[in-house]
């Protein structure tokens, strides 16, 4: 058999293959940011995936950067999280929660008015976002004073307690896509001048706060690490993309992470380089990858040991039972991109398995 679909351990998770489902913004929460037994019900859907990692997260609140997406800051959060979380459990699934703070890409119309927080008074260029009103161009944020980044780093612990909670089996700390974290570790939104900004070491140090308050609160082997080093998404550069995943990979080691999970490529196709080779060269923990892979590629990868399992993203919304159908070489259905975002099961909970598409 493929070793991709062995078992796989992964601090405290154990995995019964390696066939992960990415974290996939899907906005069903609605406007409250309350998960939901629709929600429940799509993830339970995909229970047979080795690990499931829940959608980005709001990890404080007044953060919101795609209008309906959910929360873990409130008792009632927590509580309506527990359907979700009991649903993938009741099918031997394991699945742990992106926390996620938006931080330059938050809107004032999805936040009762309120600027964004960001490394530094800096806008997202080029791009749009959902809100009430429409598409809307991206407002230029207010840089962080120096003494308020310990009470976002503290709101990151709160959410992984929350989270575990609410039933959660660990969680992945959203590093990348150009949000928060990622926005202080990349020198194109990081110009700061104080312990936060300048040199690697400065940029990385807030996502090394988080991380050790995370993993002080809820223990290190139910936590990951989510980055996209070359990812271009929410006009995001660095000027040196593999030596700065080379630099930091050698200094995660420490945190004894239960994975780190790697996007190796750029959506815009317009930073190049092999992020992979320096993770693997630099990291000694479970490494996992993500970013349009096929199943041979998949297969492959792990096959060799270049990686420890690979997350799918875009496969998993239209076949819930990816792995039977990996495991059985049958052929894949195509998600519909107009109903990623939209209200309700249509897109989202409708697609048949194999089983109900062969009924």
């Amino acid at each position: 058999m493929d070793t991709i679909f062995w078992p796989l351990e992964a601090g405290s998770l154990v995995l019964k293959n390696r066939i992960v489902m990415a974290p996939l913004t899907r906005c069903r929460a609605g406007e409250s940011h309350m998960p939901n037994a629709l929600m429940a019900e799509y993830y339970a859907q995909r229970a047979s995936a080795g690990l499931i990692v829940a959608e980005a997260t709001m990890a404080i609140a007044g953060n919101s950067a795609f209008w309906k997406e959910p929360g873990i800051y409130s008792e009632a959060q927590v509580d309506a999280w527990r359907q979700v979380t009991d649903a993938v459990h009741a099918r031997g699934g394991k699945i742990v929660l992106q926390i996620w703070h938006g931080g330059r890409a938050c809107h004032p119309l999805l936040n009762g008015g309120i600027t964004p927080v960001a490394p530094s008074a800096l806008a997202i260029v080029g791009e749009e976002v959902h809100t009430p009103e429409g598409k809307q161009p991206y407002t230029l944020p207010r840089a962080l004073e120096t003494d308020e980044v310990p009470d976002i780093v503290a709101g990151f612990a709160q959410a992984a307690d929350n989270a575990i909670a609410a039933g959660f089996d660990g969680v992945e700390v959203h590093g990348a896509n150009g949000y928060l974290i990622d926005q202080f570790l990349r020198d194109g939104s990081n110009v700061r001048d104080d312990i936060y900004g300048g040199s690697r070491e400065a940029r990385a140090k807030f996502l090394f706060d988080v991380l050790d308050a995370v993993c002080e609160r809820i223990g290190s082997d139910k936590v990951g690490l989510r980055l996209s080093p070359l990812n271009g998404f929410n006009d995001m550069r660095d000027s040196d993309p593999v030596g700065l995943t080379a630099w930091l990979t050698a200094r995660l080691g420490r945190f004894n992470l239960a994975y780190l999970h790697v996007m190796r490529a750029d959506f815009k196709g317009e930073q190049q380089g092999d992020v992979l080779a320096a993770v693997r060269e630099n990291y000694p923990g479970v490494v996992i990858a993500n970013m349009g892979y096929t199943p041979e590629e998949a297969k492959a990868a792990v096959g060799a040991g270049q990686l420890d399992a690979v997350a799918f993203g875009v496969p998993f919304i239209a076949n819930p039972d990816l792995v039977e159908r990996i495991e059985l070489g049958a052929p894949l259905a195509e998600a519909d991109p107009k109903t990623f975002y939209s209200d309700g099961p249509e897109g989202y909970t409708d697609y048949p398995t194999l089983e109900t598409a062969h009924a």
